[in-house]
């Protein structure tokens, strides 16, 4: 069996970050065949000074993330976060990003005798330096339009993004309407949607065991795990919900980026933080609602969340805004289109009592495990090979 040897220049920080994303279970998986080292996100915002209580907690976790070193995870992969400067969109400034990277990698690369690596690209700030590494086969993860992200210049991220397509050897889309509109931008292109750790999330109502946070939350409960973020999350639906159905609890399980006191100090809103991925199917066993207050814009025009996925592997009814990828789902999620809406349908989702409902959720993502995933890609990326399915036997 060939072993592969990935280096991902990954879309987050494996330290900080929710584990379910794309780029990181796929190299859960590869680690079973061979070396893997995952790059934690480059620094691709710009540096904005002042912006309080947030900003200094960003710079400590960065800090933190990159004095770790290198270390090995429980996921069997190499972490490493590299220190670069937030200046991407200084022209003059950006050669000095490559070389700092280009220095700190090629040693760590030493460190593991990883020579000539399938690199993987799901941060298009590592864009030159990706493509300049000596390698085996270049991989661009194009799962998020990350010229919509704040605070970043969209002209610069553009232009890695079209310059990864032009060059490398495959382009995986996670969203079926950005692979529509941009596969004939890459040497080779392929849709691959998103999976999900299903028995994880399926067996998690096995356990009686409940967090000890939410254990005292009245039912019913609505709620939602995952990052809140103002260029996904719209903040005035959730106070418009919350206000007007006083009678149920929201418990909202991640961290924020965005101001939230005004929800936060509502009776009936409970916000628990950040946790670890494997208990979040714990905290969403309990909700007898799932919901996604999606805004509407380029950048949920062209996601895939992975939570719908993990919400449905709970078998928990969902209400959703609408977005391009829900539209494979509506026959097991109830889509809101107004905020008068939203409100019925979580009444109407409360009240469920069918538990041949619930099944079908499950049925609807059970086929879509993050194993068959990665094959897909090895099939796509190594057409030649026969060892894909020796990767699922590893598990």
């Amino acid at each position: 069996m060939p072993e592969i040897d990935v280096i991902c220049f990954g879309g987050e920080d494996w330290w900080y970050h929710n584990r379910g994303h794309f780029d990181m279970q796929i190299m859960r998986r590869f680690a079973r065949n061979g070396k893997v080292l995952y790059v934690n996100s480059i620094v691709m915002q710009k540096l904005k000074i002042g912006r309080g209580k947030g900003f200094v907690q960003k710079v400590v976790r960065k800090a933190r993330s990159i004095f770790k070193g290198l270390r090995k995870s429980d996921a069997g992969f190499w972490v490493y976060s590299p220190f670069s400067l937030p200046v991407h969109h200084i022209r003059g400034l950006r050669k000095i990003n490559e070389v700092l990277l280009r220095l700190q990698l090629g040693r760590i690369r030493r460190m593991l005798q990883i020579n000539n690596p399938i690199v993987w690209v799901a941060c298009p700030a590592a864009c030159e330096v990706a493509i300049k590494m000596k390698r085996d086969k270049l991989v661009y993860q194009r799962t998020d339009r990350y010229e919509e992200f704040p605070n970043v210049d969209a002209d610069i991220i553009i232009r890695y993004d079209r310059r990864l397509k032009a060059v490398a050897e495959l382009t995986v889309f996670a969203n079926e309407f950005l692979y529509q509109k941009e596969s004939d931008q890459c040497r080779k292109a392929v849709f691959i949607d998103h999976g999900v750790d299903y028995e994880m999330f399926a067996t998690a109502e096995n356990d009686k065991e409940i967090p000890t946070d939410i254990k005292d939350v009245q039912r019913p409960i609505v709620g939602f795990f995952g990052g809140i973020d103002n260029h996904t999350c719209d903040i005035e639906l959730l106070n418009d919900i919350a206000e007007q159905l006083p009678e149920m609890n929201f418990v909202l399980v991640g961290k924020h980026s965005v101001d939230c006191e005004a929800l936060f100090s509502k009776k009936n809103v409970r916000m628990l933080g950040q946790k670890p991925y494997k208990q979040i199917p714990h905290y969403g066993k309990c909700f007898d609602v799932a919901i996604m207050p999606w805004r509407q814009n380029r950048w949920i025009k062209a996601c895939n969340p992975i939570k719908l996925k993990e919400y449905l592997a709970l078998g928990k009814p969902v209400v959703s805004t609408p977005f391009q990828e829900l539209q494979k789902y509506t026959d097991v999620v109830y889509e809101a289109k107004t905020r008068e809406e939203f409100v019925n349908l979580i009444k109407k989702a409360v009240s469920e009592k069918d538990d041949e409902l619930v099944t079908k959720r499950k049925k609807k993502v059970a086929g879509a495990s993050w194993d068959s995933k990665a094959e897909l890609v090895l099939r796509e990326l190594l057409p030649d090979e026969r060892f894909a399915p020796a990767i699922i036997c590893n598990g």
